[in-house]
């Protein structure tokens, strides 16, 4: 091995080394944010950790690089930060939202992606952001904010979707109770190809036991599966 070729190993190494330091950073901060979220309304405690764990499991289900898998998972911790703007009167109201609640609600993703822009955007491209943005656009383009369609959706934001949506069915929220997880894995089945991309819905099929184990070693032996 040649002088230049151990200098740019090293350099290699050093790249890899740096970049996993950082990634290790952001995720405990990405954590944390997402700790001050769901303490922010009883009803979602632990979402966020559900969600960047399940959005992990099924990118590797995917066969998705380490490093895209890794900023799924900081994602699914970030991607209800921007709800830190919606006022707590809506948030943890127990009736229908107005459509003025409602246009209030569907603000967070834009609200999230501005927050974290700051810190996340020159991370992966800034696919973190892109993430947050646009987790709640749907398959058929009926989503927010934007009404992307199909593969126009960031693909990080399609896992998302799913995760998301598989957790916040597990849990009681002001306007209904918990499903449980046959009941919620059957409606992810059933919104494939509308809400969710099909593809991303296939893999969760895959691994919804390894899944199911997945939640309950964060709920406890006391969560009712």
């Amino acid at each position: 091995m040649n002088l230049r070729s151990l200098k740019s190993d090293i350099a290699k190494q050093c790249d890899v080394r740096v970049q996993r330091a950082v990634l290790s950073s952001l995720h405990l901060f990405a954590e944390s944010l997402g700790n001050a979220i769901d303490a922010k309304d009883h009803c979602t405690c632990l979402h966020s950790e559900e969600v960047a764990i399940i959005a992990q499991a099924i990118g590797m289900q995917l066969e998705l690089p380490q490093l895209e898998t890794r900023l799924l998972h900081i994602a699914g911790h970030l991607h209800d930060i921007g709800k830190i703007g919606i006022p707590d009167a809506i948030l943890k109201k127990t009736g229908s939202l107005t459509d003025a609640e409602y246009t209030e609600i569907k603000r967070h993703p834009q609200l999230g992606a501005e927050i974290v822009t700051p810190v996340m955007g020159a991370v992966g491209n800034g696919e973190i952001i892109s993430v947050i943005l646009h987790h709640h656009e749907r398959y058929d383009g009926k989503g927010y904010p934007d009404g992307l369609k199909g593969e126009d959706i960031p693909f990080g934001a399609r896992i998302i979707a799913v995760a998301d949506s598989l957790s916040a069915m597990l849990q009681d929220r002001p306007y209904r109770v918990a499903m449980g997880y046959e009941t919620a894995v059957d409606e992810i089945l059933r919104c494939s190809g509308t809400q969710f991309d099909p593809a991303i819905v296939a893999a969760f099929m895959e691994i919804k036991d390894n899944i199911r184990e997945l939640l309950q070693s964060i709920r406890g032996a006391e969560w009712a599966v």
